[in-house]
């Protein structure tokens, strides 16, 4: 009788995990998703689940924010290096996304996506932004108090535009008001590639926090002008 032989299935390697990516924009595809998947195979070897992935994402940007915004009053007064502090959110943002990143990639390579997993992350993906919305606030009206309160709200709630149209974006019916791949138009794009985002808004934090003022006044511009074109653009397909 011959003993049968078990031939072991090939591991992934992390071009595995990046090749199973949901893109994100030309920054997060070159950075974001590539640490993302070295995050997602470290975890595949340690036998994590992505949810794990997705709350150990939402502490690190939760603490990263708090850090700011606990600390926003003292970097205006000089009291705290702003070059520390920006530094904390600089990492902490960049890398609680790449974790962001990961968990999808966890999940589709090794067949454990499931509908509350989907859940866990878009609610997590929420409530980190809403802290970062936070941070990148108070620093604004500590730099600048005569910040206006419909500008904090306006910033607040456009930001929220990123979020919703990428959800919009992974259903059947999800259409781009630009198709084209070009570098340029990828490089235009790069306003709304949040790894772009938050990387731009970790550095101003850190090398010149008075400017946090204007980056809340250009993404305010940004977002509700990119809010309007989607209303038109979704108007016109309709009729």
């Amino acid at each position: 009788m011959h003993s049968a032989t078990t031939v072991a299935e090939p591991r992934p390697t992390v071009a595995d995990f990046h090749r199973v990516n949901r893109g994100g924009g030309l920054f997060s595809e070159s950075v974001s998703q590539w640490l993302g998947a070295v995050f997602a195979l470290v975890a595949q070897r340690l036998g994590l689940r992505p949810t794990a992935l997705t709350i150990t994402n939402l502490v690190l940007g939760l603490a990263a924010s708090v850090t700011v915004v606990a600390l926003a009053d003292r970097v205006a007064a000089g009291t705290v290096p702003a070059w520390l502090v920006g530094l904390v959110a600089l990492v902490g943002w960049q890398v609680a996304y790449a974790l962001d990143c990961a968990d999808g990639q966890l999940a589709r390579v090794t067949g454990q996506g499931s509908a509350a997993g989907a859940r866990v992350d878009v609610l997590c993906d929420v409530a980190a932004q809403i802290a970062l919305v936070a941070a990148l606030s108070a620093t604004a009206v500590a730099q600048r108090p005569s910040t206006p309160t419909w500008l904090v709200a306006t910033f607040a709630g456009t930001w929220m535009v990123n979020l919703v149209t990428s959800v919009m974006q992974a259903g059947p019916n999800a259409a781009s008001m630009v198709t084209s791949t070009s570098l340029p138009v990828r490089l235009v794009k790069l306003v709304r590639d949040y790894g772009a985002v938050i990387f731009v808004a970790g550095l101003v934090l850190m090398l010149v926090p008075a400017l946090v003022f204007w980056v809340v006044v250009a993404f305010t511009v940004v977002n509700g002008g990119f809010l309007l074109a989607s209303i038109a653009f979704s108007a016109r397909a309709s009729l």
